[in-house]
């Protein structure tokens, strides 16, 4: 018998209800300042307003950078804990992605300005180079135009085009009634591009807020933001609803805060995250703006990152997917059961075929997770510690 509830808590990190994360007055002060200078500010400036902005950002110690699992701390805990209770060997649960993927790849690529939008195709081009799929995100209005032959380019299956913001302004939640007004807007451009997902400008974010905008999965949510305008974090590496809505989140960080804020011109950073992620089978979703890389030497540091993953593929046994598909794939495991059948356990429902049993298990006071067949561990023979948000228990938080 626990003295909290574990859904309560849990909810409190991925929704952002701990202090630190709303803007403060000083806060919105600064931004109405930034966004009223920012079309007369040159590239350089606006990275010196950020730069101030996030001065003093490796004091913070919660969320932890670079990378934040706080939400899949406290699953293994509870796991561990429900496995002595009642004195069993093992737990069968449905593997967090298709095929026994270790882990998953997101690439988007959020489009800021008519050059970013021009350079969309190169990009497309770049990553296909790689063999990696990628998804678009546009803003509908104001800040370019955005065409027929545009739309037409990501209609091919294999990139998505998403909807990003309204007009990047930075203002889309600052009040709720110019917030409706806004969402109408921004569904009737949902259903014209045929978007089925969501970023918003600067990662500007009211989760609470979500469902006006008629969407199927959002990408909203920095896994950790000390560097971000908008401070906070929803402290897990793993998707996860929010009402109807399924929440991919940003685990990994920007280019432009790492080239212009971070004033990095390697790889280091994304490669440490990258690693953290895939200690725990999480997600790993890149965020590469088509604006900030069309310079030769940040074009460069793309090209590593890209051929790193590429390289990474086979070996470490990723699924490189697109944000449509891992919705898709999301919502069928949620329907999913594990059921018992003799001796044994099997997966039933759509998309089964796909799906892989797996366990988890106490092993010296730490939770390990081996797949079903042959009783082998999730990782090429490394015993992982790993998140177990779904598992097949009675707790909703499992389920």
């Amino acid at each position: 018998m626990l003295p909290f509830n574990p859904d309560e808590v849990v909810d409190n990190f991925r929704l952002e209800r701990y202090p630190g994360c709303q803007l403060t007055g000083l806060d919105k002060a600064l931004k109405n300042v930034y966004y009223r200078i920012r079309p007369l500010a040159n590239a350089k400036l606006r990275s010196y307003v950020q730069r101030f902005r996030a001065a003093n950002w490796k004091k913070r110690q919660f969320p932890q950078w670079p990378v934040d699992t706080t939400v899949e701390d406290i699953g293994d805990a509870l796991l561990l804990e429900m496995l002595r209770a009642h004195r069993i060997d093992r737990i069968p649960f449905i593997w967090f992605w298709p095929d026994g993927a270790r882990s998953c790849v997101l690439m988007t690529h959020d489009v800021e300005t008519e050059a970013g939008r021009d350079y969309c195709t190169a990009l497309r081009d770049l990553d296909d180079s790689f063999g990696i799929k990628s998804s678009f995100q546009v803003v509908p209005q104001e800040r370019y135009s955005v065409s027929q032959k545009l739309l037409g380019q990501f209609r091919n299956g294999k990139h998505e085009l998403c909807v990003h913001g309204f007009n990047h302004d930075g203002r889309l939640f600052d009040d709720f009634d110019e917030f409706r007004r806004r969402a109408a807007l921004i569904n009737c451009y949902a259903e014209e591009y045929g978007a089925k997902g969501f970023r918003s400008a600067v990662l500007y974010r009211r989760p609470e807020w979500l469902e006006y905008l008629r969407f199927s999965f959002d990408m909203s949510m920095p896994n950790v933001a000390h560097l971000d305008p908008q401070r906070g974090g929803c402290c897990t590496v793993m998707p996860y609803f929010i009402g109807q809505v399924l929440e991919l989140p940003l685990t990994t960080i920007q280019d432009h805060t790492l080239f212009h804020v971070l004033n990095e011109r390697s790889i280091d950073v994304w490669k440490l995250q990258l690693e953290l992620i895939l200690a725990r089978n999480g997600l790993a979703s890149f965020l590469v703006h088509p604006d900030y890389i069309i310079q030769p030497e940040a074009q460069l540091v793309y090209r590593k990152l890209l051929g790193m993953l590429n390289e990474m593929r086979g070996r470490e046994s990723l699924w490189f997917a697109l944000p449509g598909e891992v919705d898709s794939w999301w919502r069928q495991r949620s329907k999913m059961k594990v059921m018992r059948e003799g001796h044994s356990w099997r997966i039933v429902g759509r998309g089964a075929e796909r799906a892989q049993l797996a366990f988890a298990r106490d092993v010296d006071g730490q939770l390990v997770y081996e797949f079903a067949d042959a009783r082998r561990d999730c990782a090429a023979g490394v015993e992982l510690k790993r998140q177990a948000a779904d598992m097949a228990a009675p707790a909703r938080f499992f389920a």
